[in-house]
């Protein structure tokens, strides 16, 4: 899933922040433990010297040999005699919380005035380790929340506002269309990479527009200088045809060289018009109401229609509308409807139908031969190989299409071939 950068920085900080957490937690409740126990024991080694001391003095505290509210008890030795300090960790039931409670016990050994032997063990209360986890636990999931909603109020009103210019190249750049001449809007930043990225979009675009003129005046002319000598030519064969000393044969013959200079000239209308599309030349635009431009371009294919005895069904469920150039609109549906013509057999049935998001023609297929779905828009591609054809019908119905959002497919159905026209 695909999330915008202010979001992608905030989860990764989120979850670091979790981590970081979750390791320096470890480690101070290790460090306050360690802590606890150090001064405890201090005061247990204290205490010890004292009682000791006390009890050197007065041979009666000999016979305390279990904890009271002195919290140490006496023993004689039972074990080889060690004066060094034992401390460990041990519970003891009290009887007012009927719960057993963490104690630090220290255990040493020395001599009475007699030099018997003696044991000391002297116990007091410590941290419940649970309960010191459990508010560190607390502590840190307060922590953690308040970091997060921190970040998240910082990421809403600071890094918001450092991301505004960035924001503003990125609208811009979705906004452009080369020919308009449109120039990036100065940002006001101190972010070093931001002005950059600023200067080096706006002279790429200043490159573009220039490449883009140099191009439209090239083809402009191309296609200019090309369209006169072919009208040209085609006029004095015109006047070569009514010429009576030729011979049927040569007559063929220039009429085979009029197709082919017809057919160039309709490349290079096409060609022209293929680029004028690609290159957003086309900006007048309207809503275009399909159910009647069908009627009309219908009409306007009449006699064609009758010479090769079609059958041509209009299906009008409902208006198919889309708001865009009048001309282009005309050339779409026109290319669909002589592609149709084209490859219907004589004799045969074509299906037009109408719906608020989807307009269709269907034709018979000759010998029932499916078309390559990939291939048949693309530019130059004959599926059926007509010596006529200059490959850019198609293509240019899937140019016009892509202008405007809008997704033509083929498909084939019931011995049909299907061109749909459908709102994206």
């Amino acid at each position: 899933m695909k999330i915008s950068l202010k979001n992608y920085t905030l989860r990764y900080l989120t979850l670091t922040f979790l981590l970081i957490l979750a390791v320096w937690a470890a480690v101070f409740y290790a460090y306050i433990l360690d802590e606890v126990y150090d001064n405890i024991d201090d005061g247990l080694k204290d205490k010890k010297t004292l009682i000791i001391q006390n009890i050197l003095r007065h041979p009666e505290l000999l016979k305390i040999n279990e904890f009271g509210i002195e919290d140490f008890r006496v023993y004689p030795s039972q074990e080889d005699f060690s004066d060094h300090n034992i401390l460990s960790n041990a519970f003891f039931y009290m009887p007012f919380d009927d719960e057993d409670e963490p104690y630090r016990v220290l255990k040493t050994s020395f001599y009475d005035r007699d030099m018997n032997p003696y044991t000391l063990e002297i116990r007091t209360s410590t941290v419940e380790k649970d309960d010191l986890l459990f508010n560190l636990a607390i502590a840190l999931g307060v922590l953690y929340v308040v970091l997060v909603l921190s970040m998240y109020l910082v990421n809403l009103l600071v890094i918001n506002k450092i991301w505004k210019p960035f924001k503003g190249i990125l609208t811009a750049i979705r906004q452009y269309e080369v020919g308009n001449k449109t120039k990036l809007q100065p940002i006001v930043t101190d972010v070093i990479e931001f002005n950059v990225l600023h200067d080096n979009i706006q002279q790429m675009w200043q490159r573009n527009e220039v490449v883009f003129e140099e191009q439209k005046v090239f083809i402009e002319n191309a296609s200019h200088e090309l369209q006169t000598p072919l009208a040209i030519t085609l006029n004095k064969l015109e006047l070569l045809t009514d010429d009576p000393s030729l011979t049927e044969k040569q007559l063929v013959q220039l009429s085979e060289v009029k197709q082919s200079l017809m057919r160039m000239t309709h490349l290079n209308k096409s060609l022209l018009m293929l680029t004028r599309i690609e290159n957003h030349q086309y900006k007048q635009a309207e809503s275009i109401s399909f159910q009647a431009l069908t009627a009309t371009i219908i009409e306007d294919l009449s006699d064609l229609i009758a010479f090769k005895e079609l059958e041509i069904t209009v299906k009008e469920d409902s208006d198919f509308q889309v708001e865009m150039n009048k001309d282009l609109a005309t050339v779409l549906v026109s290319n669909l409807l002589r592609n149709a013509i084209k490859y219907t057999e004589k004799g045969r049935e074509i299906q037009v139908r109408l719906e608020e998001n989807c307009f269709q023609v269907k034709n018979t297929a000759k010998d029932g031969i499916r078309l390559h779905p990939n291939k048949i828009f693309q530019r130059f591609h004959k599926g059926q190989q007509e010596a006529t054809s200059t490959g850019l019908g198609l293509a240019i119905v899937k140019s016009i299409a892509d202008s405007y959002q809008l997704q033509v497919k083929y498909s084939f159905e019931e011995e049909m071939h299907c061109f749909t026209l459908k709102k994206k």
